[in-house]
């Protein structure tokens, strides 16, 4: 399974840019990208931005995911509790 994740541009120099997504900051490619300028959320999948997103599109995405890390994590934990 592929996971594109969307973050904010954040750093840009010669085709690399620095995004954040949650906090968390990469390194990645934009030359799959022709007009991505600063503050842009952008997908990123496998170190390169490969779509641009309005901000809505993102914190929409975020929401989601770490909704399902949430379920995640209580899930593990239910699990290794022992009753």
């Amino acid at each position: 399974m592929c996971l594109a994740v969307p973050a904010k541009l954040i750093e840009m120099d010669n085709g690399m840019g620095t995004v954040d997504a949650g906090g968390v900051r990469k390194k990645i490619s934009l030359l799959l990208l022709e007009d991505a300028a600063l503050g842009d959320y952008i997908l990123v999948h496998a170190g390169f931005g490969i779509q641009k997103l309005d901000e809505k599109q993102a914190e929409e995405s975020l929401a989601l995911l770490r909704e399902a890390v949430t379920e995640v994590e209580a899930r593990y934990k239910n699990e290794q509790d022992p009753m």
